[in-house]
């Protein structure tokens, strides 16, 4: 049987060592489908439940794994919803390729149904490489440059392939005009050092301040060990930005945890406080949280140039691959004899953890949200992967749980969409099998998406050798983070029709699918929930009914903040007693001197 344009594609992405493509089928993709049967599924196609849903376990994925993330869609409505997690993994700057199906090339500007402008619909969220295929000789040179622009860009690329070409005969790229060849599938990891002057210029500065501060993002994980050791010479501290929670542990005594609206207070005040900031690897949007222009002097590091010296007025800014330029930096680095500034740190960490524990034990209605995660990062295993959903779960993520050992942690860090929470879980999985992984969930985001990719999990949980992911719901029916925003932000009450969620079992759904499913009402359940949940080699949902009305301050707290969430409680909110007896107590733990 001659091989088909279907046949080929799925045998290249073999050769790239692509071993599945979260996808969902339909006729626009009819013949690579077929090829999957052919080719005794290899790579395996990984159903999910919604197209979105297989672009997030894509994301997920590549997140984890370091590699190429591919999810594939039939044409039309299949495409259109592919997108929420392409521009995921475009704000995250992960490598992902979209492979969608489009209506055959004799229908083709006929108004045919489920036509639609792929070309202009993936205009931007597929800007560094896209293409349409329209002869099998375009096939080799445009899939292997969409895989190798994903890796080499950080970026989601995409390649439309319209149905009918599928199902025609592979014929390769010939030596011949017009013809495009391709070479062997492979991408080698370039490692960019900036010139010596440059880094002598960066020492001189970080050898001249007093107070060194270090914010690492995601851009910094393959740099940890140097990080350390700059942090030790110049007596930093380290702040980390959400994407980049996992590059350093959080038992070090001057990593001050996360940063921004969803920060420590120990980061805030390292950055109020510093002299000198150096970025290792991060875009943190939010200048606002980052020393006062002017009282600092910054250098910046980063691989790519057309994100340097955005966020801070930086002196110096370093082009390179963080690894490779902090190794040559070093050497240049003089270490302070004076700790004063560091042994400050240290101490605003200890306080810091004094008091997280200290609001996590707090009584609420009827259990402490902090408490969650807080138990949680007691028993978590070292080589545990964490998945966090947006909602106000993500504070307690950011700020309750402790990174140790080998664990890894993400999110939808820049566009912050609800959904990817679970997905992102089974995308971890499959790049780790043998790892634990958690997700930590709010029940908006559960009924948005995580319970339809429950199914997922139950359905592929056998090729798991340690099956335990962990589904953790946040179970307040409230869309909480928003419910917040509204009081602090807006000074508005709670609207109950936009803001609470129909009350359901999370628990009862897992059950039927399965799974261990433990529901926990008090906080004295909470603890042996865990334990029983990472002893069981299977799946399990915890499902955990928690206060709405514990408020995710953040500890940089203003007071046009507050003034706001007082103004909401005036103008009627629900609950109005109960929430402002919850803010007092939380805030109180962090004001008064540590017990």
């Amino acid at each position: 049987m001659a091989e088909t344009v279907g046949d080929y594609l799925l045998r290249r992405l073999r050769e790239w060592g692509v071993e599945q493509v979260f996808a969902y089928p339909g006729d626009g993709i009819n013949g690579i489908v077929a090829s999957f049967e052919k080719a005794g599924n290899q790579p395996r196609f990984v159903q999910a439940r919604h197209e979105e849903m297989a672009a997030f376990e894509a994301v997920g994925y590549a997140k984890f794994s370091g590699q190429v993330g591919i999810c594939m869609a039939t044409s039309g409505p299949g495409a259109i919803h592919l997108l929420n997690g392409l521009y995921d993994a475009k704000l995250d700057h992960v490598p992902v390729v979209a492979i969608v199906g489009q209506t055959a090339r004799s229908a083709m500007g006929g108004s045919y149904q489920q036509e639609v402008d792929l070309q202009a619909l993936y205009k931007d969220v597929a800007s560094e490489y896209l293409v349409e295929v329209n002869v099998a000789e375009q096939l080799p040179n445009a899939l292997d440059r969409a895989i190798r622009t994903a890796l080499a860009k950080r970026a989601p690329t995409a390649l439309i392939v319209p149905a009918d070409l599928q199902e025609t005969r592979y014929t390769p790229p010939e030596h011949e005009f017009k013809h495009v060849p391709s070479s062997a599938p492979g991408w080698p990891h370039p490692v960019t050092i900036p010139p010596e002057d440059e880094l002598a210029r960066a020492a001189d500065l970080l050898n001249a301040g007093d107070k060194v501060a270090i914010l690492v993002g995601q851009g910094a994980r393959n740099a940890a060990a140097e990080v350390r050791e700059l942090a030790e010479r110049t007596g930093a501290g380290v702040a980390k930005a959400l994407l980049g929670k996992d590059v350093l542990p959080d038992d070090l005594p001057y990593v001050t945890g996360s940063i921004g609206l969803l920060g420590t207070r120990p980061s805030y005040e390292l950055m109020r406080d510093c002299d000198t900031l150096l970025i290792v690897g991060s875009n943190f949007p939010y200048s606002q949280f980052l020393p006062e222009f002017g009282t600092a002097r910054a250098v910046q590091i980063d691989i790519d140039g057309s994100m340097i010296g955005m966020r801070y007025p930086t002196e110096v800014n370093l082009i390179g691959e963080a690894q490779g330029t902090l190794r040559a930096l070093l050497p240049m680095i003089t270490r302070k004899d004076d700790r004063s500034w560091r042994e400050t740190i240290e101490k605003n960490v200890t306080n810091w953890w004094d008091t997280v524990e200290q609001q996590a034990m707090l009584d609420a209605n009827p259990v402490n949200p902090m408490r969650i995660v807080h138990e949680l990062s007691k028993r978590i295993p070292e080589d545990a992967i964490i998945t966090a959903d947006s909602g106000s779960s993500t504070n307690w993520y950011a700020r309750n749980l402790k990174i140790r050992g080998r664990m890894r942690g993400s999110l939808s860090g820049t566009l912050a969409t609800m959904g990817p929470g679970v997905p992102y879980a089974i995308g971890a999985k499959f790049a780790h099998p043998d790892r634990p992984v958690i997700a930590l969930e709010g029940d908006g985001a559960m009924q948005m998406n995580g319970l339809a990719e429950l199914i997922t999990i139950a359905r592929y949980r056998e090729l798991w050798s340690d099956q335990r992911l962990i589904v953790c719901v946040f179970h307040n029916n409230d869309l909480n983070q928003v419910t917040w925003e509204l009081r602090a932000m807006g000074g508005s009450p709670k609207f109950v029709e936009s803001q609470s969620l129909p009350d359901i079992s999370y628990a009862d759904f897992a059950h039927t699918l399965g799974f261990q499913a433990i529901t926990v009402d008090t906080p004295d359940q909470l603890a042996p929930a865990w334990d029983r949940a990472f002893s069981v080699n299977r799946p399990t949902v915890l499902d955990v009914r928690c206060d709405p009305e514990v408020p995710p301050i953040p500890p940089h707290a203003t007071f046009e903040q507050m003034k706001s969430a007082a103004q909401a409680v005036l103008k009627g909110d629900p609950n109005a007693w109960h929430l402002m007896a919850q803010g007092l107590k939380t805030k109180a733990e962090e004001l008064l001197p540590s017990r």
